[in-house]
């Protein structure tokens, strides 16, 4: 069974950085597209940023420019390096990997920002 592990959400000031890592525990390669989304309260599930196997990647019109997904193929990871935090990033953050059959996420990690 496929495990997602995120990590690096917490809370931080407007304006400033957080980068959220994702531990899957079988190789990257396994998967055709790797991305993360996120849920703020009293809101649907949304995509932050898609990453196919082969490099095409399309972020939310919201946090282009500010948030960039890599990968650490060595050691599984997948990150969302975030900069420029806003109040409205303000979102439980998922780390999803998906094949052409499954789907598969992690537990969320918190990611606050206050005004």
């Amino acid at each position: 069974q496929v495990q997602l592990v995120e990590s690096g959400g917490g809370l931080v000031q407007s304006g400033g950085s957080l980068r959220l890592s994702c531990v899957v525990s079988e190789t990257i390669f396994t998967f055709n597209v790797m991305g993360w989304y996120r849920q703020a309260p009293g809101k649907q599930r949304e995509v932050v940023v898609t990453r196919s196997s082969d490099g095409r990647t399309n972020y939310a019109d919201s946090v282009k420019g500010r948030f960039t997904i890599s990968r650490d193929v060595v050691k599984n990871m997948v990150y969302l390096e975030m900069k420029s935090l806003k109040p409205e990033d303000t979102a439980v953050y998922y780390c999803n990997m998906k094949t052409y059959r499954n789907d598969y996420w992690g537990q969320g990690t918190q990611v606050t920002v206050s005004s």
